[in-house]
Order: structure tokens, then sequence, then C-alpha cells
């Protein structure tokens, strides 16, 4: 009898943990990285005040779990649009349409980008950021094997959604996959 109330106490500190990953997200988007505090989290979460602290040592470990959360999200979109793309136009568009979906939470698409550039600048950081380049190159390589295109495209990819935020009106599917299919034709 004692398993199932530590089970239960296990899935209910996972649930919690990642209340205060997605809690992270959404200050670091309305906020930036330097808003993250462990209280700042736990209260945006709506646990108490010590939770971010219990269940993450320190800033740095909630804000790598954020990141690793949102590249990892990234990242297996994009791996599943790579199993179902056969290289065809029509793996361009629906690429260009999940582009779409993502700038139409720019808040989240902001917290993103917030803890990829914190990636630039701590290099412990960029696992995560390494797989999220290494989906993109999965995806590209459907359409081509040149290396100088696989990386226009991760660049292309990148900065179009960092546009999108600075724009009033982000891009629509059609302006995505025009640049998509100008990078890999």
């Amino acid at each position: 009898m004692t398993e199932p109330t530590t089970d239960g106490r296990r899935l209910k500190g996972e649930r919690r943990k990642q209340e205060l990953i997605e809690a992270t997200i959404r200050v670091v988007a309305r906020e930036g990285v330097a808003g993250v505090s462990h209280r700042a989290v736990a209260r945006e979460a709506g646990q108490p005040a010590t939770a971010a602290a219990y269940y993450f040592d320190s800033i740095d470990d909630l804000l790598t779990a954020a990141l690793t959360r949102c590249m990892a999200e990234d990242a297996e979109r994009l791996r599943a649009l790579a199993a179902r793309s056969d290289g065809s136009p029509a793996g361009l568009r629906e690429l260009a349409e999940l582009m779409c979906t993502v700038v139409t939470r720019p808040d989240h698409l902001l917290a993103e980008y917030e803890l990829y550039l914190l990636a630039a600048r701590r290099p412990e950081l960029r696992g995560p950021t390494d797989d999220w380049l290494a989906a993109v190159a999965e995806f590209g390589r459907r359409y081509t094997d040149d290396p100088v295109r696989l990386r226009l495209l991760s660049g292309a990819i990148d900065g179009l959604l960092m546009q999108a935020l600075l724009t009033d009106a982000p891009p629509t599917a059609d302006e995505f996959e025009a640049v998509l299919r100008t990078v890999l034709p």
C-alpha cells in the first residue's frame, strides 16, 4: 500500500515541476530572462513561494528546463513534419503553415527567443538548441544534401520567426512558403 502513495507523490511532484517550467516560460515572455526568480515563477504557477526553489536549485536550472522544453517541443513538431514529408512542395507548405501557427502565439515565441539567445551567452545551454537545429536539418535533408542550403534553411526559419515578432502583421503562409521554396528549390 505504500507504493501507490509514493507514486502519487512522485506524479504530483512531476506535475508541479512541469507547471513551474510553463510558468517560467510565461514569466520570460512577459518580463524577459531578468524577470525570472524562484518567487516570481512560483507565484505565476500558483504554487507556494518555496516551490520553485524546492524543485530547481537555481535560476539557471529553471531557465535550462524552460529552454529544453521549448526546443524539445519545436524539434518534435519539426521531426514529425520531416517524417511525413517526401521532399514535395506539400512539405514546404506544411512547414509554412506550422510557422504561421507558431507566430499566432507571439508571447510563447518571444520567450523561446529570449531563452535561445541566453544559450548564445551560455555554451552549457546549447544542447537543446543543437537538437532544434538538427531537427531543421533533418527536415531540410528531405529536399537537399547541400550543407549551405541546410544552413540557409535554419537561418531563414529563425530569421523569419524573429522578424514576425517585430511586425504588427506577421507573414502569411504564402510568404513563408515563398522563402522556403527559394531556400529549398
